[in-house]
Formats: C-alpha cells, sequence, structure tokens
C-alpha cells in the first residue's frame, strides 16, 4: 500500500494513546480518511489513517500498532492522501500481508496504477442483474445453493468446523460457467489466522495448480488488530482492478469476517462509543455493508467481483449480530452443519437452511441444465421430509413407518453419505446432477412432483442404472464410509 505525499505539516499534539488509537488536538487542515505518517520516539515510521475529525481533534488509528508510542515524543505527520494499493497484473500468483505489502519473499510488484482502497460507490442504475453461474465444486452448492457472478453469498460456520478447508478447496477448484479459465482469477484474504492456516492455505492452492490465477492477503492473528479492518478493503480494491479495467470475472473469498467483526468492537471500544448488541458499535451494518456491496456487475464492463464470504457463528447463534447483519445485505447463505460434521460428513453443509436468492438467474437453459431447479426443488423436498421422519421414528420407531416413508428416510441417508459427502473431491455439475438422477431412481415417476413428467421420462432413459444400494433404499456401505 502507497500514502502518496502532498504538504506534509508535522504534529507533536498528542493528547493520549488508546489500543491502536492515537488522538491528536490542535489540528488543522485535516480531513477524514485521510492517510497519516506516526514518527516512533525511535524514529522508525508508521502509517495510519484519520477515524474522525471534531473542532480540532483527530482520532488516527495506527495499522502497526501503538505499542512503544509516547505522548511527548510522538510526531504525526499530515499531508497525505487517501489509502491507496499498487495495482497490476503482476499481482497474480502473488502473496500479500494484511495491508497490500509483499510478503513471499518476492520483489514488489510493478504497479499500473493507485486506486483508492476504499473503493468508489457503484451506481445502482449501472448495475447489471447476476446472469452465469460459477462452479464451486461442490454439490451442495453448485446443485442446490448455486453461486451466480456478481452476488455476494456468505457462507455461515461455527468455531471447530472445517469452513477454512472449505475455502480453500472453493478457492483452488472454482471456474465460471461458459468462459476460459484464463478469464477467471480468484482473490483470496485470510483474516486473523495463525501461521498454520497460513502456510495450508498457500501449500494447499500452490498443489492444486491455482496460485498462477490467485492473488492471497494474509493477515496474521499476531499482526495488528487494526490492520484486519484494511485487509478486505485492500483484496477488494485489487480485485475491482481486475475485474473493471482488465475484463476478467473475480472471485473473492473473505475468511473469517467474525475476525473483522471484532477488531471493529475494539476500535469502537477505544474510541469510547455507545455500544450496541453484544458491544458490536451500532455503525456495523453500514461497515459491512461498505465491503459487501462492492460485489457486483457494471453494464458496459466484462468483469464481475463475486464475493464468497465465511464468518463464524459465536456459539453457533445464527442471530447472532455478525450472521444476522451480514443475512440482511448479502444474498442468501450456506450454513455449516456440526451435526453433520460429527457424522463425518464433510463439506457439512446444512441445505435446509440455506439458500442462494440469485440462483434462478445462474441455472437452466443455456446455462447449467434445464432440469436444474426441478432437480433441486425434488431433492430439497425429500430431504426435507425424510430429516422430519427422524424425529418421528424416534418417538414410535421405524416400524410404524409406511413403505413410503421408509424409503424417504433411507433417502435422507443416502442424500448425506453421496451427494453432500464428498469429501476433498471436486465434481463437475453434470456429475452433480447425474447423481441426483440416481438418488432419485428408487421413488416411482408420480412421487416426483415437483419434477415436469416429460423430464422424467427423457432423465431417466438417459441415465444410467442407479446403484444396488441406491435401488434397495438401503445406505449404501462404501458411501457411507
Amino acid at each position: 500500500m502507497t500514502t502518496p505525499r502532498l504538504d506534509v505539516v508535522e504534529f507533536r499534539t498528542v493528547e493520549y494513546v488508546s489500543g491502536p488509537l492515537v488522538f491528536l488536538e490542535g489540528v488543522h487542515g485535516v480531513h477524514y480518511d485521510e492517510t497519516v505518517e506516526i514518527v516512533a520516539p525511535d524514529g522508525g515510521l508508521r502509517r495510519g489513517q484519520v477515524l474522525e475529525v471534531n473542532r480540532g481533534r483527530a482520532v488516527i488509528e495506527v495499522f502497526a500498532g501503538t505499542r512503544g508510542l509516547d505522548v511527548a515524543a510522538t510526531r504525526v505527520r499530515l499531508g497525505g492522501d487517501a489509502a491507496r494499493l499498487g495495482v497490476g497484473l503482476g499481482m497474480l500468483g502473488r502473496m500479500f500481508d494484511g495491508s497490500g505489502n509483499a510478503a513471499d519473499g518476492g520483489p514488489p510488484t510493478m504497479p499500473e496504477a493507485f486506486w483508492e482502497v476504499n473503493g468508489l460507490a457503484m451506481n445502482p442504475a449501472a448495475r447489471d442483474h447476476p446472469a452465469e453461474f460459477i462452479q464451486t465444486g461442490v454439490s451442495a452448492i453448485d446443485g442446490l445453493n448455486t453461486l451466480v457472478r456478481g452476488q455476494k453469498l456468505p457462507i455461515f460456520s461455527g468455531f471447530g468446523l472445517p469452513a477454512a478447508a472449505l475455502a480453500a478447496q472453493i478457492a483452488a477448484r472454482a471456474h465460471v460457467g461458459g468462459a476460459g479459465e484464463e478469464g477467471f482469477v480468484v482473490v483470496f484474504a485470510a483474516l486473523g489466522i495463525t501461521h498454520r492456516e497460513a502456510s495450508f492455505f498457500r501449500r494447499f492452492i500452490e498443489d492444486s495448480g491455482a496460485l498462477g490465477r490467485t492473488v492471497m492477503f494474509l493477515n496474521l492473528a499476531d499482526d495488528p488488530t487494526i490492520e484486519r479492518l484494511l485487509t478486505p478493503r485492500v483484496a477488494l480494491t485489487a480485485a475491482e482492478f481486475l475485474a473493471f479495467e482488465k475484463g476478467l470475472h473475480v472471485l473473492v473469498i473473505l475468511t473469517d469476517m467474525t475476525n473483522y467483526c471484532e477488531a471493529l468492537r475494539e476500535v469502537s471500544t477505544a474510541r469510547e462509543e455507545t455500544p450496541g448488541r453484544r458491544g458490536y458499535p451500532g455503525y456495523m451494518y453500514t461497515d459491512l455493508a461498505s465491503i459487501y456491496e462492492r460485489a457486483g456487475r457494471i453494464r458496459d464492463h466484462v468483469g464481475s467481483v463475486t464475493q464468497l464470504v465465511i464468518l463464524s457463528m459465536p456459539d453457533d447463534d445464527i442471530t447472532h449480530p455478525i450472521p444476522d447483519l451480514t443475512g440482511y445485505i448479502t444474498e442468501g447463505q450456506i450454513v455449516l452443519s456440526r451435526e453433520l460434521h460429527r457424522k463425518g460428513v464433510e463439506p457439512p453443509i446444512d441445505v435446509l437452511p440455506s439458500l442462494s436468492r440469485l440462483m434462478n438467474a445462474g441455472i437452466g437453459a443455456g446455462k447449467t441444465r434445464p432440469e436444474h431447479r426441478e432437480v433441486a426443488d425434488q431433492l430439497y423436498s425429500f430431504y426435507a421430509e425424510g430429516r422430519d421422519l427422524r424425529r418421528l421414528v424416534a418417538i414410535i420407531g421405524e416400524a410404524a413407518l409406511s413403505a413410503s416413508d421408509r424409503r424417504l428416510l433411507a433417502f435422507a441417508d443416502e442424500f448425506e453419505t453421496r451427494f453432500i459427502h464428498q469429501g476433498v473431491t471436486s465434481r463437475s455439475l453434470e456429475e452433480t446432477l447425474d447423481l441426483a438422477w440416481h438418488l432419485l431412481a428408487p421413488f416411482a415417476a408420480a412421487d416426483l412432483k415437483r419434477i415436469h413428467p416429460e423430464t422424467i421420462a427423457v432423465h431417466r432413459q438417459e441415465t444410467p442404472s442407479p446403484q444396488p444400494g441406491l435401488v434397495s433404499g438401503a445406505p449404501d456401505a462404501a458411501g457411507a464410509a
């Protein structure tokens, strides 16, 4: 990240330091979002940004933290432009820290331009509606909650669930439908992760051969907390350049936004602001929207920015302020299940509370397959009924069920062990929909009420015979293992 300097004015009027913030008195000519330089007593330089200006008083967040700063000996240099990032195609295949500095041991990139990290507001009238799908290789997403170019779709996880592994898998294997691989890139930003997790992400993406099309921004747990507020904005700035300047389709993966919100709460507490729900600032909705709303497509531009946001729900509580506010802003959610994780289902995606509100815009004839919507609806319906029957069996026992009910109960088990569960393997959309037809094979055509009879006739002739375990209605041992 660069900080262009204009007419520099130096102040020695630091009033006090609180957490990552420096409070400066008696300033003039300073503006909101301006970048500054803090000169520590030992002569070292640290970058910062103006958060608030009020009657000659400025509140500055210090990206590298305030440890070692002395009120009397610290100097603050004002006169900078807004924070900017040097962007260019040379960023592909590189790894950066949370501030946008090269962190892979290589030389600094040669920027083609310097873009403000806060981005530019996207005119709603210029937005183009998302219309094409992105294949993630995960059946529970591609088949039932399809991700569409220009969409913002969060993944609601819980602490201890394999959200990081899912993020790495999608980053390495996702690609756009109907476009060449050369037109698709991934911007991966991790916030507050450990060194072990950072090594895992880099190794996984390198081993998959996708590093050349990926830009990585890693903010580590021992990095300054304040840097986490900058990391997603730096990543999205790179994504916007690649999408709207270079015409690429960019998938931005942000993990874990819970760490971002915790950093936001820490800064709010240091500023002595009135807390909102559970101590988070009242403006957290607006702040999150300033990140999420940077996804989309623009008319007369080829490229697109799609966001896949991962966050951990404290106590697995979907009503917690972080997932709650995120759900209001974004277009659906993918929910990970602790129960499925205990069963060994990977990835443990619970399709019932999951939703992609833009799915219909990206599937169907000419995009995926004509029967995609019907098959997804039928799978969802049968699985929901099977889950309800599990609760009933706990009360009355399986012997009291009818033959059709036992078939639905078996379908729920097959659906989890064969469709949702896929480990680290990647499935094409064709494989996902073919597997769906195998799962529906034991049911009579009259039972498939969500699928048109003509569609059933065509695909039951085209689809190979299902495996014996599926025909009998009993879970297949190999699939369950």
